[in-house]
């Protein structure tokens, strides 16, 4: 008996399947077959992509926010410190006060709806402390005092000296250090 002339297929990652043949009818009850892949996994190869999952980190949140607080509280002595050797405000500073917020909120806090916003809001904080660390250190300086008599028992004096000072690129940085904090700590979560 001779066989039917075989389909010539020029695709070499064409696998072949074997005809369907129905039970019964003097034909064996044969297994289903392996479910067809157009291209068989070779060494070396993209994987198979894998179902919808979302991306991001896991993490602790809660520890995320308190070392995003310990962060902050140290940037904004840092920022302090910057202001009072230059005497002046610096805007990168304040950026890099937020982006490390929210770096290391984001890495240890994961992935987190609200984390994004705490970090912007301690980024405002720590802005306005390191603002205001600087010139309590300068008021310690002048005044020969220690800074947490000048900052503590003079606050209202500082405060007012701030407000007397602050104009509109000082509330600038107050917001370029939230949106920094806010986007750092989305990318840092990924």
């Amino acid at each position: 008996m001779t066989q039917p002339p075989q389909p010539q297929d020029n695709n070499p990652y064409a696998q072949q399947q074997p005809p369907q043949q129905q039970p019964g009818y003097g034909y064996p009850q044969q297994q289903p077959a392996q479910p067809y892949a157009p291209f068989p996994q070779q060494q070396g190869g993209f994987p198979p992509p894998q179902p919808f999952a979302p991306q991001g980190r896991s993490g602790n949140v809660a520890l995320g926010i308190v070392a995003a607080v310990v962060v902050a509280l140290v940037t904004a002595w840092v920022y302090g410190a910057i202001m009072k050797a230059t005497e002046h405000e610096i805007g990168y500073a304040a950026v890099a006060v937020g982006a490390l917020i929210g770096l290391v909120a984001g890495k240890v806090g994961g992935r987190s709806q609200a984390l994004p916003f705490v970090c912007a809001v301690l980024a405002l904080g720590a802005v306005y402390l390191g603002q205001i660390s600087g010139y309590a250190m300068a008021l310690a300086d002048y005044t020969h005092i220690s800074f947490f008599e000048a900052l503590f028992d003079h606050f209202s004096l500082i405060s007012e000296a701030w407000k007397h000072e602050s104009d509109v690129l000082t509330y600038v940085f107050l917001a370029v250090g939230a949106v920094a904090a806010f986007g750092s700590s989305k990318k840092a979560a990924l």
